[in-house]
């Protein structure tokens, strides 16, 4: 098999275990799913293909506070952001559409084109709150 085929192949496997997944995961969460239903793929490539496929908008990230990135395959299609709770991980995708307009509008502003931007915002979902009361 060419290395070509291989990725193609390690690909599809790393899309499946988020298929698989329910929320947001670690790279470490994939691989050990990956690995538990005995899939042949080294952490190293779990890494690589889950940056590509950020890369391309197939997949989310979010950073915890701990600074771990976390992966999902997301239904929405179009340009979103997410509110994730910091005790459980739940998330919840948001369209911010004043805040996509102030970006253009700075942007045209100071002069640039095709700019990029992550939103991510953090707090604790009402059944957390709820909870620890």
């Amino acid at each position: 098999m060419g290395a070509s085929s291989r990725n193609t192949s390690q690909r599809r496997v790393v899309l499946a275990a988020l298929d698989g997944a329910t929320g947001f995961v670690s790279a470490q969460e994939l691989y050990g799913r990956i690995t538990t239903a005995g899939g042949h793929v080294a952490l190293a490539t779990v890494y690589a293909h889950l940056k590509k496929l950020v890369a391309t908008g197939d997949v989310d990230a979010v950073m915890t506070e701990r600074g771990e990135s976390l992966y999902r395959r997301c239904a929405a299609e179009t340009h979103h952001h997410h509110l994730a709770c910091r005790v459980c991980g739940a998330t919840s995708e948001i369209d911010a559409p004043p805040l996509e307009g102030w970006m253009h509008a700075v942007s045209h502003e100071h002069g640039f084109t095709d700019v990029r931007h992550v939103l991510e915002l953090t707090g604790v979902c009402a059944t957390c709150r709820d909870s620890s009361r």
